[in-house]
């Protein structure tokens, strides 16, 4: 991003369609959204700004910034750990190498878990939630500050997840309504502890799938919140058989999935015998995503 022979000046207009052009050749799904973010990042402000700075040439403090943000996606570093946020359900997530970025994907699983709860707030008043795998907490803050007299309980195995959890859960100012916790699926929970709703986005790639991963995830995002193990399904079957007993009378089940295992996941639910009215829900691709069931 050097000044030509003819001294044409960088301006916010043409560092966008370099760096458009440059994602581009790298293969992002997103080239000219990657820009954006980066640049307005790099300047301080929103990406909204830049649509009124086009003509500005950004002082050369902010270009190498913007520089060393766009080395750093070139070689697939996601965007939200460059520039330490991703947004879910119109909430700003922190996040880091500790925690998967959120994805548009697992805002279905939080509409279902709130749809859930609503149905139920006539007898359940003060609904209580557990999110297993809580990672960034993107799906309880997000339940949680949908619906102000939920009580969700989050737990990650992973104390580093669990810090940036924390991070959300206090900026947010949630920290009355969500509690964190470590633990391995229900190993850290009270014996009898039991919820209205449980929710997970769980490890859920086979191994050939996870050697397929596009570099930007397989070497920058945690391999334990992704790889389930050599069938994809090893996760899902334990939150299927452990979870019966810990739902209350009536409770909803909800997972996310892939669409490559959600045939499997629906039989080993149906196998089970614990629960009812099992059903698979599509993302906007039309891939089958989530998995709700009721406990029989």
């Amino acid at each position: 991003m050097a000044e030509t022979s003819n001294d044409t000046p960088w301006t916010v207009m043409r560092l966008l369609e370099w760096t458009t052009d440059f994602f581009r050749k790298k293969g992002s799904e997103s080239p000219r959204l990657d820009a954006e973010i980066l640049l307005a990042h790099a300047r301080g402000c929103q990406r909204i700004e830049l649509y009124t700075q086009f003509d500005q040439v950004p002082e050369e403090e902010q270009r190498v910034a913007f520089r060393e943000l766009v080395r750093r996606r070139g070689e697939g570093a996601p965007v939200a750990q460059l520039v330490g946020y991703r947004e879910f359900y119109s909430i700003s997530i922190r996040v880091d190498e500790n925690v998967l970025v959120p994805r548009p994907e697992t805002e279905h699983l939080v509409i279902e878990a709130i749809d859930q709860i609503k149905g139920r707030m006539s007898d359940r008043p003060n609904p209580t939630v557990l999110d297993i795998g809580t990672g960034s907490g993107a799906i309880a803050v997000a339940i949680a500050k949908s619906l102000p007299k939920t009580q969700v309980t989050a737990v990650d195995i992973s104390l580093t997840a669990l810090d940036i959890a924390k991070w959300n859960v206090e900026n947010l100012k949630l920290s009355d309504r969500v509690t964190l916790l470590q633990s391995d699926l229900y190993d850290g929970l009270e014996s009898d502890q039991t919820f209205d709703v449980i929710c997970s986005n769980p490890p859920y790639i086979s191994q050939s799938e996870y050697d397929e991963l596009p570099t930007t995830v397989r070497e920058f995002e945690p391999r334990g919140a992704l790889l389930s193990g050599p069938d994809g399904t090893e996760i899902i079957a334990r939150l299927l058989t452990d979870s019966v007993e810990r739902l209350n009378d009536g409770g909803q089940l909800i997972i996310e999935l892939s669409p490559m295992i959600a045939g499997a996941c629906k039989t080993l639910a149906e196998q089970n015998g614990g629960y009812k009215e099992i059903h698979l829900i599509k993302d906007l691709a039309g891939h089958e995503r989530i998995l709700s069931m009721q406990k029989a």
